[in-house]
């Protein structure tokens, strides 16, 4: 079975309260979610009818268990997801203080099973069919899974369409310099790159958006996109075409899974064959959706949602 899109990196319970504006010590109620970046990436494209799967390790655990009857719920295939005997499934907590701070709190000790994943054990050929494969700069981060991610791309070949999301998370990280290394070794085996202005900086040394477009592009990728916050985003192609959109009005209650559901629609974009415009349009509708609601994977909108946003020109 060929994929339109395999994700490979995080997954774990996102504990998210119940209550806004609340600092977590007061927090009475929350709410169990699947997370995990490369998860919910596989959940919103899902979501707009794709055929998805996802490569990652969970504990063997109640969580865990949870985790995969969450993934088949959303129609995620979960048979590449395993269990790492003596690790726990790794817990994510929020706060929650609309329009824009969400500080995130990682439970992933001693180690998440998402980090053990071992390059002897991927499924290359299935890697290598799907129209979509998607890796994380987390899944970079620690060894096993630096060293099977780099070889999942590596055996992949820039065969279809490869996606890096740069994914910068410092607190995954023993030594931030050590890193733009392993992401320009990724960088060097995929045909699009997505990041934020400080994941751009870390991958390229360059925090000016044309400028570490352009970086990306001179590394090798086909499309480089640049997320500017407020300012929108801004994708170039190495056709030197490009598309810089703002985002799309929406009064935000949670923004932790917009850039995750801005994923999967671009992957679905990118499937349709849209222009750049299109498919970031497409995709910062997806994402403001997501922005506003509270959950991440339950979240992520249907064709119809995303239509009615764009219709509207803002999430009503």
């Amino acid at each position: 079975m060929a994929y339109d899109l395999i994700t490979m990196g995080r997954i774990g319970v996102d504990l998210y309260p119940l209550q806004t504006g609340v600092p977590l010590p007061q927090v009475e109620t929350f709410g169990k979610f699947l997370g995990g970046s490369a998860t919910n990436v596989a959940v919103a494209a899902a979501r707009l009818g794709r055929q998805t799967a996802v490569i990652t390790r969970t504990g063997d655990d109640p969580f865990g268990t949870y985790l995969h009857e969450a993934l088949r719920g959303f129609g995620v295939d979960d048979r590449y997801v395993t269990p790492v005997p003596g690790l726990p499934t790794p817990v994510t907590f929020c706060e929650v203080f609309p329009p824009d701070d969400f500080p995130l709190y990682f439970y992933r000790q001693p180690k998440a099973p998402d980090l053990e994943l071992d390059a002897h054990e991927l499924d290359l050929d299935a890697i290598r069919e799907t129209r979509i494969f998607w890796v994380t700069g987390t899944g970079l981060s620690e060894e096993p899974s630096r060293t099977a991610t780099l070889a999942a791309l590596a055996h992949r070949a820039k065969s279809g369409t490869t996606v890096f999301d740069l994914d910068w998370r410092p607190m995954f990280w023993k030594d931030p310099a050590e890193a733009r290394p392993f992401y320009q070794e990724a960088l060097r085996h995929t045909t699009v790159a997505v990041g934020n202005l400080d994941e751009v900086e870390v991958a390229t040394g360059v925090r000016e958006p044309r400028k570490a477009a352009q970086a990306l592009l001179d590394v090798g990728v086909e499309i480089a996109v640049v997320k500017q916050g407020p300012k929108g985003v801004l994708a170039v192609d190495r056709h030197g075409n490009s598309a810089e959109v703002p985002p799309l009005p929406v009064n935000v209650l949670n923004g932790l899974g917009a850039g995750d559901a801005f994923g999967g629609s671009l992957c679905h974009g990118l499937l349709e064959g849209w222009d750049l415009e299109k498919i970031m349009r497409h995709a910062n509708a997806a994402g403001a959706i997501v922005a506003s609601r509270l959950e991440c994977s339950s979240a992520m909108p249907t064709p119809d949602e995303v239509a009615a946003a764009l219709t509207a020109g803002a999430v009503l």
